[in-house]
Parts: structure tokens; C-alpha cells; sequence
């Protein structure tokens, strides 16, 4: 059995740009290309990629990155997974240090690490210590910061909410809604200041000050909190006035409107 396996989302356009996945003995690689077009999908670097023996390719039909993570999940040969785009690129030691801390506390179902950006700078404030993730304190989690027990997380009947991320009108709390998902099944999950990969500084999560962004992040705070959703979303709101675009914006994010 593979101890690891890497698990890329791609569109059918893009799949040409994967940046190669690191090669280890132990290590297995998964890619998901979402192509509703059927695309022909092509480059020189994908070609490279197809001769490898440890990636596996599989395409979908459809549109949506949380569909090609579930796919990622059904795919999965290692004992843990972790998500990747075609523009992440893995840190060895970082994984091998996080596979090392999972294996050494089997009560953890899911591992959150750290990221930075293409220049090398860590990409946003993370905890500086080991901590509990709940829904209180995860919902800045990176889909590319999480390696999962894969039997775990089969076994809990956990899988990404497919009204969520990328390609999905509610584009992103796709990975937040995930772990929360996780946390109410009765898993338990983890942050471990270790970096693991490398991504750019742009994100879906950076997008702010329009009604789809506003609209979108009122639908998290309701599938995680239901009722209680307003009073969440108006205390997350007072802190992110300006990014919501004032006190209008602010009014309709509590509001969902």
C-alpha cells in the first residue's frame, strides 16, 4: 500500500501546466481533469507526466473543483491524500514530517499545514503552535494545507460539499465546510505549523467587494452555523468591514442577501 498519495484537480486547458509531482517510492499521484467540453488535453510536460508509473489520470464530465477532490478520495491508494492544483508545488520534508506526525497520533483524521507563496513568504498568519481545529478557528483552511486518513475519512462518510468551490456558484468554504463536516462525524483534525507546499499569492479567497463574493460567503456561515448563521456572520463581518465594501455590504452579508 502507498503511504501517500498526491491528489491534483485540473481543468482539461490546464492539466498541460502541473508543475511535476515530487517522485518517492512510497508515493503515489492522482490526477482529476474536469473537462464538460472534452477538451483535448495536451503539452509536453503532460506527456512527461504519462510516462511515470505512480500517476494515475482520470477525467470527469463535469465542472466543479469539489467534485475532482471527491474523485480524489475514491481514487486515493495511499493511507493519507493530500489536495493539490496544478499550480502547487509539494515540499518534500513538509510532507514527510506531517505524514510522520499523523502516524505517530492515529487520533487525528486530517492534518492542516502551512503554505507559501511563490516568493517564498508564508502566505497569510498562522497559529505558531500545534492546535484543535473547530469550526471556529479552521475556516481559513487551504485545500493544498490538508492531508487526510484516507479510511478515516471513508469510514466517516465525509466528502467535499459539491455547492462549493471553484467552478461551483458559491466558489469557495469548500475545504472549510469539509472539515467542519469532519468535526461533526466525530473525526478530529489537527494544525501543525509545517509547511507543505508552495502556491501563488492569488486565491479564490482573495476575491472581495462584489454581491457573488458577498453572496457566498453568507451561504458558508448558513450550511456550518444554520440558525446562528446572522449573529456569526455579523461578528465575522464587523471585522471585515471594509473588505465587504461598508456598512450596506455589511447589512446584506448578515442579512444573506
Amino acid at each position: 500500500m502507498q503511504k501517500l498519495t498526491i491528489g491534483y484537480s485540473t481543468l482539461a486547458d490546464r492539466v498541460g501546466t502541473i508543475i511535476a509531482p515530487p517522485v518517492h517510492r512510497d508515493w503515489g499521484v492522482s490526477i482529476v481533469i474536469q473537462n464538460p467540453e472534452s477538451i483535448a488535453w495536451r503539452g509536453e510536460r503532460l506527456a512527461q507526466l504519462m510516462l511515470r508509473e505512480d500517476i494515475e489520470v482520470q477525467e470527469l464530465n463535469n465542472l466543479g473543483v469539489a467534485k475532482s477532490r471527491n474523485r480524489n478520495i475514491w481514487l486515493a491508494r495511499g493511507e493519507y491524500l493530500v489536495f493539490g492544483d496544478d499550480d502547487i508545488e509539494f515540499d518534500v520534508d513538509g510532507l514527510t514530517k506531517a505524514i510522520a506526525y499523523l502516524d505517530d497520533h492515529p487520533q487525528y483524521s486530517l492534518l492542516l499545514a502551512m503554505a507559501r507563496d511563490s516568493a517564498g513568504k508564508i502566505r497569510k498568519r498562522y497559529p505558531k503552535k500545534i492546535e484543535k481545529l473547530t469550526k471556529f478557528n479552521s475556516a481559513k483552511a487551504a485545500t493544498y494545507e490538508m492531508i487526510v486518513r484516507v479510511d478515516a475519512i471513508r469510514q466517516l462518510g465525509v466528502w467535499f460539499d459539491e455547492e462549493f468551490g471553484a467552478g461551483a456558484k458559491n466558489y469557495l468554504g469548500d475545504e472549510y465546510i469539509f472539515i467542519v463536516d469532519l468535526l461533526s462525524a466525530g473525526g478530529k483534525a489537527v494544525f501543525v505549523p509545517i509547511v507543505i507546499a508552495t502556491h501563488p499569492e492569488e486565491s479564490s479567497g482573495s476575491r472581495w467587494g462584489t454581491k457573488e463574493d458577498r453572496v457566498a460567503r453568507a451561504a458558508i456561515f448558513t450550511r456550518v452555523f444554520g440558525r446562528g448563521a446572522p449573529l456569526i456572520r455579523l461578528a465575522f463581518g464587523l471585522r471585515r468591514i471594509r473588505e465587504l465594501g461598508g456598512i450596506k455590504n455589511l447589512a446584506l452579508f448578515v442579512l444573506a442577501r
